[in-house]
């Protein structure tokens, strides 16, 4: 482990060049283990289940990661009583425990803590600028006295809404990041990778990347064009990536929500330990050096990627006591042909099989091509009606 003591800052770590890893994906986790309700997606189990939020921080931690997020994503009021969805706690109350969850579990080790925002349904229902930051801002007053290490707009497809979150996270006079989940065909609205950036950076950003919605592959190669854009924009940024934990080389411009297995069935798509050590040097390489994940991302994913930039880190995590590096640890198994796994070349050459032989390799996206303005995407607080569903199920079957 790293050195515990008197913590560096995000600018900090990231201006003397060293990298910084992030933690994983809590709402997939959580739904997973039973915590998080699939569809609103909101964060409720930190006031209402703290232990089960606590011990996955805990876990990311022990894998390396040097970022506890909030677990915040989806806490603004408007989401949490949005079409229906009813979880016992004020957007307060839910930031406020989250604040204290990452905290406590940043404390055990070297670690900073986000406050993290994220795209709003006042935004999609075309609500002004200014009731959007006002949303905003509530979940900024809970991190100013909870006093978080930085701050973090993230999973924005508009880099509009992402340019008003920054506004109103950057006058709070802590370092803000800002990631939208995008690939490299832009927002929602078309606006390209690299002239996304520089609005970013331009709005106050420190750190501009992308997150969720595509893989690793896909989502360095967007922040690397960004980066391009940023440089030369004669402008400064560090740059960081979150993608999802799952291979997405079928995807549109929506991401993977737009793919017939969202979200209950994406487990054939998930990377390997190995796949993700395989990111972790690309996105190194790319001259990223905020490098966490998303959605499907646990923490052995994050291991991976700590085990991987070990020599650049000057350690390895603690989870990695219990992990032999490419194997080695399956010297010690009974049987003999699977001791003769126990080495890098066998798994970087494995082409691993689904066990699945009438299923395809790829998908064809929904791609309904609906953005910001569009009746379907307009919200409502009422629960959603079967009169209103019908037509959603009606146009789904005429595209299947």
């Amino acid at each position: 482990m790293a050195p515990v003591g008197s913590k560096k800052g995000i600018l900090e770590r990231l201006n003397a060049g060293e990298v910084v890893i992030g933690d994983g994906g809590f709402v997939f986790a959580l739904e997973k283990r039973g915590y998080v309700k699939a569809g609103p997606w909101t964060p409720e189990a930190a006031a209402e289940h703290p232990e089960a939020v606590r011990q996955l921080h805990r876990e990311f931690l022990r894998a390396g990661s040097n970022v506890m997020q909030t677990f915040t994503f989806y806490a603004s009021d408007d989401k949490l009583e949005n079409r229906g969805n009813t979880v016992g706690f004020t957007g307060a109350q839910i930031n406020e425990a989250a604040c204290d969850l990452a905290r406590g579990v940043a404390n055990e080790g070297d670690a900073l803590v986000a406050g993290g925002v994220s795209q709003t349904p006042s935004y999609l229902s075309c609500k002004s600028e200014t009731e959007v930051k006002a949303i905003f801002k509530k979940q900024m007053d809970v991190f100013i006295k909870k006093n978080v290490d930085f701050l973090i707009a993230e999973y924005f497809e508009h880099v509009e809404e992402a340019e008003w979150a920054v506004q109103v996270l950057k006058a709070t006079g802590k370092p803000v990041a800002a990631t939208l989940c995008i690939g490299p065909m832009g927002d929602m609205h078309g606006v390209n990778p690299g002239d996304c950036a520089i609005r970013l950076v331009k709005a106050g950003a420190d750190i501009v990347g992308v997150n969720c919605h595509f893989d690793p592959k896909t989502c360095v190669e967007t922040v690397s064009m960004m980066k391009a854009a940023v440089e030369k924009a004669g402008l400064k940024a560090h740059f960081m990536v979150q993608p999802l934990a799952y291979h997405t080389p079928d995807c549109s411009c929506q991401g993977f929500i737009d793919l017939p297995e969202f979200p209950f069935a994406l487990e054939p798509r998930v990377l390997t330990r190995w796949d993700m050590q395989q990111y972790a040097r690309m996105a190194y390489n790319a001259g990223i050096r905020f490098i966490g994940g998303c959605c499907g991302f646990e923490p052995y994913h994050i291991r991976a990627i700590a085990e991987e930039l070990a020599t650049e880190r000057g350690f390895l995590p603690e989870g990695s006591e219990k992990h032999g590096q490419w194997g080695s640890g399956l010297e010690m198994h009974t049987k003999p042909w699977v001791r003769a796994r126990a080495r890098r070349d066998y798994w970087e050459k494995l082409k691993p099989a689904s066990g699945r032989p009438f299923c395809p390799s790829m998908s064809a996206p929904d791609s309904w091509g609906v953005t910001k303005g569009h009746p379907d995407l307009m919200q409502q607080k009422e629960a959603t009606t079967q009169d209103q569903l019908r037509p959603l199920f009606a146009k789904s079957e005429a595209k299947s």
